[in-house]
């Protein structure tokens, strides 16, 4: 058995692994403009005015530009008809220049979000969360056009890191539409051995300590301790948690699931928060709208 101080682990820089990416995307679009005068295009829609989502999709834009993929922008107010939205959704599903659409989520309380996802072309669905995509995420056999932009940068983080997934104990905390599920799904398919630990799960802590990959994405700041974690692990932390720090102007700072300080002690590879998953789900979205261009315009 290593002891604590044996282990200094290696910090996953998201960050400069999702710029290479970027790079390697600008590379591709670029030859799809020279080869067929067509470039990638991606409508991001957005209803009402959350921070959060406003940041996020203002992120997601700025992305789109640094690629050369064309952004095609929809801001809807808060109080926009469920219809219309469909409505809007349909223009986009009709205009082929655009090939991929994201609507932000979460959707106003009097919109049903399920009603709008399931709305998207199946061509065009980029955050893989039309229920199709994700039916087929969760069969042998079967591949979905689009896998999920968080899920699929947390499997990227491990590849590009040289952790292999296959035949190891993977633990996934949360159990999400949008992280928990479809990742433990991704995990699932690269032969790993899945447990899902969540909010119901009695004693989280036991199966935590067996995993050699966490995946954390229970949105609960810190709750995963240095002690929970085995020697050597991968990690990757989903979480974004708002704790309050008065040093800081906002008054706030950003910390993961994971007590960062605690498991970078004994994780043989951990993601920082921010800087590790975060970019990568920008990345991840901009690849599946370059793959989803090439589709369409090399067919």
């Amino acid at each position: 058995m290593a002891s604590q101080s044996d282990y200094k682990a290696t910090v996953i820089d998201g960050k400069a692994i999702a710029q290479t990416i970027i790079s390697e995307i600008a590379g591709e679009a670029h030859q799809l403009s020279q080869k067929y005068g067509k470039v990638p295009g991606l409508a991001v829609v957005i209803v009402g005015n959350r921070k959060d989502s406003q940041s996020y999709v203002a992120m997601k834009r700025k992305a789109c530009a640094e690629v050369g993929i064309k952004s095609f922008d929809v801001n809807l107010p808060e109080e926009v008809p469920e219809s219309e939205l469909i409505g809007k959704v349909h223009e986009l599903n009709a205009n082929p220049d655009v090939h991929g659409i994201l609507v932000q989520l979460p959707l106003p309380k009097h919109i049903n979000e399920e009603k709008v996802l399931g709305e998207i072309s199946l061509e065009k669905d980029v955050d893989g969360f039309h229920p199709l995509n994700i039916g087929k995420l969760a069969m042998k056999g079967r591949e979905p056009l689009f896998q999920p932009c968080t899920p699929k940068g947390c499997l990227e983080l491990l590849s590009r890191s040289g952790v292999s997934i296959k035949g190891k104990n993977a633990v996934v905390v949360g159990r999400s539409n949008i992280v928990g599920l479809p990742v433990s799904l991704l995990l699932l398919k690269a032969d790993a051995t899945v447990s899902i630990v969540h909010s119901r799960t009695p004693d989280p802590e036991r199966l935590v300590r067996e995993a050699d990959i966490v995946i954390a994405a229970a949105g609960q700041a810190r709750m995963i301790k240095g002690s929970w974690i085995k020697s050597g692990a991968a990690v990757i932390d989903v979480g974004t948690n708002a704790v309050d720090d008065p040093t800081k102007k906002s008054g706030y700072r950003l910390v993961g699931d994971v007590d960062f300080e605690e498991a970078s002690k004994v994780a043989g590879w951990i993601t920082p928060v921010p800087g590790g998953v975060g970019p990568m789900t920008v990345a991840m979205l901009l690849r599946n709208t370059l793959d989803g261009a090439k589709r369409v315009i090399e067919k």
